[in-house]
C-alpha cells in the first residue's frame, strides 16, 4: 500500500490516510472486496500509531468505502456511484472554494472569474 505521510500538511494524519484511499477505491486502484492492512500492519509500516489507523479506518467505514468483517479484516466496499459521486462534488467544491479565496485576495472581480472559467472548460 503506497500511502504517504507528509509532516508539513495541515492536514491531520488520520486524513491523509482516509483521503489518500478514498482517491485509490474512486480511481479503481483498490477494487471491491480487496483486502486492506490490518490496522496494526499499516500504523507499523508508516511509523504512526494504531489509534490514528484506526480513526482513518473508522472514517472510512463511516463513509462507505470499506466495510470490516470480525477477526477476518477490512475490505473495499462495493462501488456506491452515488456516495463516489458525492465525494468527488465535495473535492470539486473544496477546489473551487480554495480558487475564490485567492481570487478575493487578488481582487478578482466575479466577471474575470468566470471568464477564466468559461476559458478553462473550453479548453478541457
Amino acid at each position: 500500500m503506497n500511502i504517504i505521510i507528509s509532516n508539513s500538511s495541515g492536514k491531520p494524519i488520520y486524513e491523509q490516510i482516509t483521503s489518500q484511499l478514498k482517491h485509490m477505491i474512486m480511481t479503481g486502484e483498490l477494487r471491491a472486496h480487496d483486502a486492506l492492512p490490518s490496522m496494526r500492519m499499516l500504523a507499523k509500516e508508516l511509523r504512526i500509531s494504531v489509534i490514528t489507523t484506526k480513526r482513518a479506518y473508522e472514517d472510512l467505514e463511516k463513509d462507505g468505502f470499506i466495510y470490516t468483517v470480525v477477526g477476518k479484516g477490512s475490505f473495499v466496499a462495493e462501488s456506491n456511484h452515488e456516495l463516489i459521486k458525492e465525494e468527488q462534488l465535495k473535492q470539486i467544491e473544496d477546489a473551487l472554494g480554495t480558487a475564490i479565496e485567492k481570487a478575493r485576495q487578488a481582487g478578482v472581480s466575479m466577471d474575470e472569474l468566470k471568464e477564466m472559467l468559461q476559458m478553462l472548460i473550453e479548453e478541457a
